[in-house]
């Protein structure tokens, strides 16, 4: 007997988004079905891999990323460009850690000034993270966004105490906002409920879910961003249908089994692999879940995402 597997067909379609200008500009979802399902519908847009550089040498990273970055990591200049050149980055995520009350708190005026020469530096696109600090990121963004007009960079994150100041400067200038919610799907809808009431366009919004890395509640996170798509496409829901982006980085790199030593815990094995394999793993989880951006660290990282697509037929 002949067997013919059972095609799902969707209604809905996720917005396309693009990042950045010119004949560097990045496009991101148009997705017609579930991720690399291809059999099924359209992925016109392969997810994008953007790498994270800080605006001040981080003191805190495991030296399985010192040994590859350490060389540049306190000139965010030459670490852009070795993303960009030597690494192969879609995007670059500038994270701006200097601005940091509890940190070094640096003002609007000397991040815009990194932001200006990274971006001046490097021609693929930006995504502008600040610290974490809601009133402090809604104070740096907007200056960020007003000087560099026109840019379309993602800013962010907005979040409940920060998103009307976030919106309506990248409304205003040009620019992609990243809303974050923790990782629930009613909260993001809301959030983009509220910044499409501003004004924002739909087509201009990344919805951050929000990333917990392997070991740190990934398999919560894949299923929401499962459920993000499902309402998207299956439901056909307006307020749902914007690409994903996942901090993932960050969060692999932060688990104590992705950067402590042999010297700890020689039954882990080697570190560098470890880590890598830390990353990567939590990566692959997120593309299948339906991440259309995801943020990372390690430049293996990148080599083996860009193999792990090809295999699934998406280059």
């Amino acid at each position: 007997m002949s067997y013919s597997a059972p095609i799902d067909r969707y209604t809905g379609k996720i917005n396309k988004v693009e990042i950045g200008t010119g004949d560097a500009r990045v496009q991101v979802g148009g997705e017609t079905t579930q991720p690399f399902y291809l059999f099924e519908g359209e992925m016109p847009n392969r997810p994008r891999l953007a790498m994270e550089v800080c605006d001040e040498a981080p003191g805190d990273w495991a030296k399985a990323l010192e040994d590859v970055l350490g060389d540049v990591w306190d000139d965010p200049v030459k670490w852009a460009a070795k993303c960009k050149d030597e690494f192969g980055a879609d995007l670059i995520c500038l994270r701006l850690l200097s601005i940091d009350p509890n940190g070094a708190d640096k003002g609007p005026d000397e991040a815009l000034e990194v932001v200006r020469k990274v971006a001046d530096s490097v021609e693929i696109p930006l995504i502008i993270y600040g610290c974490g600090n809601a009133a402090k990121d809604g104070e740096v963004l907007k200056k960020v966004a007003e000087q560099m007009e026109g840019r379309a960079m993602v800013l962010g994150p907005a979040v409940e105490e920060n998103y009307k100041t976030i919106s309506a400067a990248a409304m205003g200038f040009g620019h992609n906002v990243a809303g974050e919610t923790p990782i629930d799907v009613n909260m993001a809808k809301q959030l983009n409920i509220l910044m499409t009431n501003l004004g924002m366009p739909a087509q201009r919004i990344l919805i951050d879910p929000s990333t917990g890395a392997l070991g740190y509640g990934l398999e919560y996170t894949y299923s929401v961003i499962e459920r993000d798509r499902l309402t998207a496409l299956q439901q056909n829901d307006a307020m749902m249908q914007m690409p994903i982006i996942c901090d993932m980085g960050r969060e692999a790199w932060k688990a104590k089994e992705a950067k402590v030593g042999t010297d700890e815990h020689p039954e882990y094995g080697d570190p560098v692999k470890r880590g890598i394999m830390w990353e990567a793993i939590g990566v692959t989880s997120l593309l299948v879940a339906g991440a259309d951006i995801v943020v990372v660290r390690h430049p293996e990282t990148v080599k083996l995402m860009r193999s792990t697509m090809e295999g699934l037929g998406v280059k």
